[in-house]
């Protein structure tokens, strides 16, 4: 009886790690799959959108406070360039502009060093390079030609104590991006009358050489 116990406990137990076995294995595989379809989308959604080096264009800003009723309201207008950044400068209702390269960060209160997360996820989004974001963010999405949409979750331990969810939607350029914060803010910026010169202007040059080497 004491045998027969023994071998049936045995038995359970090989049981018991061989489901346990077979659920890890499963666990991989789906976690793979759903990770090649994922590069897959990327791969796809990427190749349709526009990618030169430089990206101009005029966004409408709403940001939405938790300790706010109305929306924050701004207007203003972006320019990408593949090798020296982003100059995002606001036009209304009070001008500013901020400065991001691949290490420095300029707004009017100075210059300052950035993550080198922080600003690989703007030049990724407005120079139509996705790919550079799978370093930093687990994405899921949908495709429904010709617009797509993606989300973000940042993987990075910095990125993750500001933002929770990143929203990506467009065509053959990126026409809407959301970011959800932590603390429950919400950012909307819509972009239009995108463009894509073939040099930078004199003024935009000269922003570009504000920001330290």
């Amino acid at each position: 009886m004491i045998l027969a116990l023994a071998i049936f406990n045995d038995e359970h137990n090989g049981c018991k790690k061989r489901v346990m076995i077979l659920k890890a294995l499963l666990l991989f595989l789906l976690s793979f799959n759903q990770s090649l379809a994922s590069a897959d989308l990327l791969a796809e959604i990427t190749s349709r959108l526009a990618k030169t080096p430089i990206t101009h264009g005029n966004f409408q800003q709403e940001k939405r406070l938790k300790v706010l009723r109305k929306p924050l309201i701004s207007t203003g207008v972006f320019t990408y360039h593949q090798s020296q950044g982003v100059i995002w400068k606001t036009l209304t209702p009070v001008p500013s502009m901020l400065v991001v390269s691949d290490s420095r960060l300029l707004t009017a209160q100075g210059e300052q060093a950035v993550p080198a997360a922080f600003a690989k996820v703007f030049k990724a989004m407005l120079g139509g390079d996705l790919n550079r974001l799978t370093e930093d963010f687990s994405i899921t999405g949908s495709d429904q030609k010709p617009s797509w949409q993606l989300q973000l979750k940042p993987k990075d331990e910095l990125l993750k104590k500001i933002i929770n969810t990143i929203l990506l939607t467009g065509d053959n350029e990126l026409r809407l991006l959301e970011i959800h914060e932590a603390g429950g803010n919400l950012t909307r910026i819509k972009f239009d009358q995108i463009t894509h010169p073939e040099q930078l202007t004199t003024e935009q040059a000269s922003d570009f050489e504000r920001l330290s080497p």
